[in-house]
C-alpha cells in the first residue's frame, strides 16, 4: 500500500469516527414539546392550573410539555382535534386543548 493510499485511509477513518459522534450526540437531545403528552404524563412544568410534572388534566393540553427527542416534535402523529383539525405538537405553548 503506498503512503498516499495510507494516509486517504486514515482520513476516511477519522471523517468517519466524527460523524458517528456527532449523531450520537445528537441522537441524546431533548426538547420540550407543547401539545404531545396525555393527561397526567406531562414532564415539569406545564400552564396555568398546573403545578408540575404530571398535573395536566386534559390530553394534549396545549401549554403542557413533553420532553421528546429533538427534531421530532412538529412531525410526530397526534389524533385530530374533534372538528377533523389536525393536531400538531409545537416547541411553544399553545392556545388549544386546554382545562375548562
Amino acid at each position: 500500500m503506498s503512503y498516499h493510499t495510507k494516509t486517504l485511509a486514515v482520513v476516511g477513518a477519522v471523517a468517519a469516527a466524527v460523524t458517528i459522534g456527532a449523531t450520537a450526540a445528537h441522537a441524546g437531545e431533548m426538547e420540550k414539546c407543547y401539545g404531545v403528552a396525555m393527561a397526567g404524563e406531562n414532564d415539569c412544568k406545564a400552564g396555568p392550573g398546573t403545578t408540575c410534572a404530571g398535573t395536566s388534566t386534559v390530553d394534549y393540553q396545549g401549554n403542557a410539555f413533553k420532553a421528546v427527542p429533538a427534531g421530532t416534535c412538529t412531525t410526530m402523529e397526534l389524533p385530530a382535534m374533534a372538528d377533523g383539525t389536525p393536531r400538531m405538537g409545537s416547541l411553544e405553548p399553545l392556545d388549544r386543548d386546554l382545562p375548562s
